[in-house]
């Protein structure tokens, strides 16, 4: 087994320029599109004890949906219709979608993807702690199908790990 290739620089830089999780934050979503060559990036926080959440996102351009909030809202139980949500609560592992239109059912609903989201390809990458959700980063690509590879998949990986003090202390301090 190898050891976890090193951050691309870039992400590793976000992390270590501030301490301040609001600024951690705002400069993580676009290095991660940057790195690995997606068209948009959320991150949706939660409070996994009062189901209170807000979507931060950035995206390449205007023509992109904008999942942002203003703010936070409570959750609806996506998991109802959302195979992807109910497996982030779980704390399953994260789920790489290379081509929403050939997944299979028991990984996502279609119909969920394109109401909402609109993408092609995507990673559900699951932030959890003591057994509970905090995040899902969701870096994803539009029109056409993606292959997640290794670097991918690291990346991802590393990035959670960091990130997680991050999205504890910015969900704690929003006292949600």
């Amino acid at each position: 087994m190898t050891a976890d290739p090193v951050l691309p620089e870039v992400l590793e830089n976000v992390f270590l320029a501030s301490s301040n999780p609001e600024d951690v934050l705002a400069a993580l979503l676009p290095a991660v599109c940057d790195v690995l060559r997606t068209d948009r990036c959320f991150l949706h926080l939660r409070n996994p004890h009062t189901r209170m959440y807000q979507n931060l996102c950035w995206r390449r351009s205007p023509e992109i949906p904008d999942t942002s909030t203003n703010g936070w809202e409570p959750e609806i139980e996506w998991e109802r219709e959302d195979p992807m949500f109910a497996a982030a609560l779980r704390t399953d592992p994260s789920i790489f979608v290379e081509d929403v239109e050939l997944a299979s059912p028991d990984v996502l609903n279609i119909d969920f993807e394109r109401k909402y989201f609109g993408h092609r390809a995507l990673i559900h990458a699951h932030l959890c702690h003591d057994g509970l959700l905090w995040a899902i980063l969701q870096p994803c690509i539009f029109g056409h199908p993606r292959v997640w590879d290794s670097f991918d998949r690291a990346v991802i990986h590393q990035v959670l790990e960091k990130l997680k003090p991050f999205v504890l202390s910015y969900v704690k301090d929003a006292g949600v």
